[in-house]
């Protein structure tokens, strides 16, 4: 049984190169060579997974299929894919009325041990439903983009995006810019963004924004100015500060939407006046997790044909041993976009 190396997560300050052994498949699996995978910034909400460390953690995975068990015969050594780890039964109540994400198989899937690896076993099920052939013209670090991709299609679908809307993103990170990339695609006709860093401001004007500004600005009140004093139709959360959500909710037009795109940190709660707020304005408030199949595949398309820039949002590539460093850029979000790890360098 041969060793491989892992990226071990303790704490945010606190990732270790070590060594495992490398997971032997069973029937219907999958071993996969990892040649690139994303740091997302979910893999820094410490608080969500420091009762499970250590752990290896990197789902945004694309890499080399090097064995296949009995009874993969869609899939063949040497090809090229990108993965789910997380993968819905398609038969439950959730499923059949079209939300697979929130499915509780979707849940408690996951593949061995994790992206931060030289590699890993895909169990029979995300074989199954949870596999992306990797045209030859997109990269492994393109292909990392697929699952953030689909998370924002969805999200975005979800709110019932359409073209001509007045469009505000709070937060300019690698989801804010994915957001800005899609709304802009869709046909916003005004899209507006926020961020607390002057880096990540100029990357949001580079990647589709009308206007970026600070967020400590007075925001519901620059969007009037903007907008000939209206507020956005559709408000995009891409930040956990309660500061933003509370500028979210004062900044959404009558018979807008907001949607929550990022989580908080844990216990967060903002007061909310029904009768100001949302008594006769009609605001839908919107939440979402994940992205289903369909997300995934639309999310290749585009990448695959060029419609939406992802190599362009890439930051930092660096090695398996340096997969701590990433860390820390990906948990400052100062002067970093996409961090991604190459595993086999």
């Amino acid at each position: 049984m041969k060793n491989m190396r892992v990226a071990m997560y303790y704490s945010n300050q606190d990732v270790r190169i070590q060594e495992m052994f490398v997971p032997e498949i069973s029937s219907g699996e999958i071993l996969l060579k990892v040649e690139a995978s994303g740091i997302c910034g979910s893999d820094v909400m410490e608080w969500y997974r420091i009762h499970r460390v250590p752990l290896v953690l990197g789902h945004e995975v694309a890499g080399t299929i090097v064995q296949t068990g009995d009874d993969v015969k869609q899939y063949k050594v040497g090809d090229r894919i990108s993965v789910s780890h997380h993968v819905p039964c398609n038969a439950c109540h959730y499923c059949m009325r079209g939300h697979q994400t929130v499915c509780n198989m979707l849940r408690q899937t996951n593949f061995d041990p994790g992206g931060f690896a030289e590699f890993v076993r895909l169990p029979a099920i995300n074989v199954d439903r949870g596999v992306y052939p990797l045209p030859d013209h997109v990269s492994f670090e393109e292909a990392t983009f697929i699952e953030p991709v689909a998370c924002v299609l969805r999200g975005q679908r979800l709110a019932g995006i359409q073209p001509g809307q007045r469009v505000l993103v709070l937060g300019s990170g690698i989801a804010g810019l994915l957001h800005i990339h899609l709304a802009r695609i869709s046909g916003a006709s005004q899209i507006i963004a926020t961020d607390v860093s002057d880096y990540r401001l100029e990357a949001a004007r580079r990647f589709g924004a009308d206007v970026a500004m600070s967020a400590k600005d007075d925001i519901p009140a620059r969007v009037r100015e903007i907008n000939d004093g209206y507020l956005a139709d559709l408000v995009i959360v891409c930040t956990g500060a309660p500061s933003a959500i509370l500028q979210a909710l004062h900044s959404v037009e009558r018979c807008g939407t907001v949607l929550f795109f990022a989580p908080t940190d844990k216990g967060i709660t903002i007061p909310l006046s029904i009768n100001e707020l949302f008594w006769r304005n009609e605001i839908a408030l919107v939440s979402s997790y994940a992205g289903d199949f369909r997300d995934h595949m639309t999310a290749l398309e585009l990448i695959s044909t060029g419609r939406i820039q992802v190599r362009e949002m890439i930051t930092h590539r660096l090695k398996l041993s340096e997969t701590g460093y990433g860390f820390q850029l990906v948990t400052k979000a100062q002067d970093s976009i996409k961090v991604i790890i190459e595993p086999q360098r």
